[in-house]
């Protein structure tokens, strides 16, 4: 599966751990960045993300940030997207399940690996 991530300063740490994770388990990654802990603003690489979910060039994307609340926010903006914040894999599953969610939100501060 194509899967687009994008994360601001907060969350940089936990995509890069994920991002081997899906590159280790066959998945093909498009990384959007931020590449390092510098400070940035996070809706700039949230909308990178929905975008290219909503084009059609990724199948899903993954956001990353401190409490996931603002990324999921701003990737819902991008018509077609149906972000969602999950702290756990049943609220995970469900989303797909049941609202067809197509960009993950998580959270840096309250998920534990």
């Amino acid at each position: 599966m194509k899967i687009a991530l994008g994360a601001d300063h907060k969350g940089y740490p936990f995509k890069e751990k994920v991002k081997r994770f899906l590159q280790e388990t066959g998945h093909q990654v498009k990384d959007f960045g931020t590449f390092s802990e510098e400070s940035v603003d996070y809706p700039d690489f949230a909308i990178k993300v929905a975008e290219a979910v909503s084009k059609g060039e990724v199948e899903r994307g993954i956001l990353f940030c401190w409490s996931g609340i603002g990324m999921c926010i701003s990737a819902n903006k991008v018509k077609g997207i149906r972000a969602a914040l999950c702290l756990n894999e049943e609220m995970a599953k469900l989303s797909r399940q049941h609202n067809d969610s197509n960009v993950l939100s998580l959270s840096a501060k309250f998920i534990r690996e």
